[in-house]
């Protein structure tokens, strides 16, 4: 049912950013700056996620004529975000012809509950997860790749780190559990068990595992790929540094080299100071961006 012909062609696309970095833009300028500094893709959205968590107000599908700048200066895929059960912003970023949709937690939800039914749409979604059980509802959705959530903005790699190893850990869990335990565990994770099936016999997502969410540094793009992520997403931790054009070509260069601390170190040299992070243990739970969905 879920393994079609098209969910194969998307998560094909998906797996062409696999070992890259994902950069939010919010202008042509930045644009640029993530295609020479290596990045696979852009993430076009109004504003970085430290700005729409500092500003408040509604957060939603960035401007078209943005958007449409960005997908004629660089050559490099054009993401952009929709808002989460917005399908009407996903039906019109489609047509302005978007390489990718995430339904993000970043923006105000439009839904409170129902995601986006991602396979009615032939242009594949990017989702993001806490756990097993969001990713492999989000998949069953249709989603063609998986990213952990983290704490958008926070400039904090914690909550990312907390989630990877979550997921991780889950499927490690269901690969030694017998055809009847799975049955229990699919009920308990509130996901098909067709999917749940598939994840115990080859202990990983049936869709590309990316991570996002407060990585700031270098060696926080390397730890997230050491542990686990096929590709990073970066938002405030590049344009919100005081050299932005540097530390986006060394965070793509930790991304590659993730396995060598030699190269880590040439990366994490002479960068200027990092964004300003967040303890995302003193935010309310109102202010969490990582409980928007379900």
């Amino acid at each position: 049912m879920y393994f079609t012909e098209d969910f194969k062609l998307k998560t094909g696309l998906a797996e062409m950013l696999k070992g890259g970095v994902i950069m939010d833009v919010t202008n042509v300028e930045q644009a640029k700056i993530a295609e020479k500094a290596g990045a696979c893709a852009v993430m076009a959205l109004e504003r970085v996620p430290s700005d729409i968590r500092k500003e408040g107000g509604v957060a939603r599908m960035a401007s078209i004529r943005i958007i449409r700048e960005i997908e004629e200066t660089v050559s490099i895929p054009v993401m952009a975000k929709a808002r989460i059960g917005h399908f009407m912003e996903a039906r019109v970023l489609e047509a302005l012809g978007v390489d990718y949709i995430d339904e993000s937690e970043v923006l105000t939800p439009a839904d409170e509950e129902h995601h986006i039914n991602k396979r009615d749409f032939k242009v594949p979604f990017v989702c993001g997860a806490r756990n097993l059980g969001e990713a492999l509802r989000r998949i069953a959705e249709g989603a063609a790749m998986i990213r952990t959530k983290g704490e958008a903005g926070s400039g904090n790699i914690v909550e990312a780190v907390r989630h990877i190893r979550t997921i991780v850990k889950e499927m490690k869990h269901l690969t030694i559990l017998g055809k009847e335990e799975l049955v229990h565990e699919s009920k308990n994770l509130g996901a098909p068990l067709e999917l749940v099936e598939w994840v115990a016999a080859n202990g990983k997502l049936p869709v590309p595992n990316f991570s996002a969410g407060g990585i700031a540094t270098p060696a926080d793009a390397a730890l997230v790929m050491q542990l686990g992520a096929q590709a990073v997403f970066v938002g405030s931790g590049i344009f919100k540094s005081e050299d932005p054009e540097t530390r986006a070509r060394a965070i793509v260069k930790a991304a590659t080299y993730y396995n060598d601390p030699v190269k880590l170190l040439e990366a994490s040299e002479e960068l200027g100071e990092a964004m300003r992070g967040i303890d995302v243990a003193k935010l309310p739970q109102e202010e969490l961006l990582q409980t928007r969905g379900w």
